[in-house]
């Protein structure tokens, strides 16, 4: 039984367009203690797989798949159950943008203490207020400040204190190193990393695969709502397999090789009328008649490609 694991996974936004198909049929699985990076392009359904797990989706429904958490389906429990039992307790978001996720009109601490306050926390809301902002690297005395007088590192640490908050075993940190300088995004990215050493899962979903390589013991890479490679980070690292991921790591500059980065031609695919075979199948060097009618699953030795190439 995985720590936890994510089956067939479909969620759709319903629009005046038509259904966008955000997320369709991504599966995954973790261990206790590991850690997983999403990686791909904008709009490839990164932030709606982390939402879905959240079961926090704004005008998205999850239409299949499962989710189990530590042997529990917690898709199918009603959402009083849910709120009660895991969201923030359990499972816990770090929501891309800090200079968006704060309430303007209200301080640190009040936003903290309504944090504890919905999910009925029994202990002192001031202690664990100063505690948990100090366990991230600020000093208690943001506590009282407003998020405008915060810089936009110090507005990230308050965002990762609030997922914090309740101690929980999973945390999915959406693009948390977005708009820092790169002195801040160092600092975050050491605290996720203290977070992992002291027994914490993550999912990080970022752009960039840097990033991953510091923190996750897997990854999968998405595109066009399909997660197209999923597997061990170093084996992907070494050899990629999908077109798109070789394509992603040959896109970093290399300071030890003298070469110019690669370019992925073309552009994304629309997720509202996606191609019934290889979402890439227009971008690929590789491409063959079969890529057009059916993407394949072939398992590899710690996860899987959906690429003809590897039948």
């Amino acid at each position: 039984m995985h720590y936890i694991s994510v089956t067939g996974l479909k969620t759709q936004y319903n629009t005046q367009a038509g259904i966008v198909h955000a997320v369709d049929d991504v599966s995954f699985f973790l261990e206790n203690g590991e850690s997983i990076g999403i990686a791909g392009e904008s709009a490839c359904g990164k932030s709606t797989l982390g939402l879905s797990i959240m079961r926090s989706l704004q005008g998205g429904i999850i239409v299949s798949g499962d989710i189990v958490f530590e042997g529990k389906s917690i898709i199918k429990i009603p959402e009083s159950e849910f709120t009660k039992k895991y969201r923030w307790k359990e499972i816990a978001m770090i929501f891309q943008g800090a200079m968006n996720s704060l309430d303007p009109v209200f301080t640190i601490e009040q936003q903290l203490h309504e944090i504890l306050k919905q999910h009925n926390y029994e202990g002192d809301f001031s202690a664990k207020a100063s505690e948990i902002v100090v366990s991230v690297g600020l000093n208690d005395s943001v506590l009282k400040k407003f998020p405008h007088e915060l810089s936009g590192g110090m507005k990230q640490r308050i965002v990762i204190a609030m997922a914090l908050l309740l101690n929980p075993k999973f945390v999915i940190a959406d693009e948390p190193t977005t708009a820092l300088d790169v002195l801040v995004q160092a600092q975050i990215i050491n605290l996720l990393k203290k977070l992992k050493k002291n027994g914490m899962s993550i999912m990080l979903i970022t752009h960039d695969l840097a990033i991953i390589s510091e923190i996750a013991e897997k990854i999968g890479v998405m595109y066009g709502g399909k997660m197209v490679e999923f597997g061990n980070s170093s084996e992907i690292y070494k050899n990629p397999k999908h077109p798109y991921t070789q394509g992603l790591l040959e896109s970093i500059p290399s300071l030890k090789e003298n070469k110019k980065p690669k370019f992925i031609r073309g552009n994304p695919p629309s997720l509202i009328n996606p191609s019934e075979g290889c979402r890439f199948y227009e971008r690929c060097p590789h491409v063959m008649e079969k890529c057009k009618k059916e993407p394949p699953k072939i398992k590899t030795d710690s996860g899987y490609v959906l690429c003809w190439l590897y039948e």
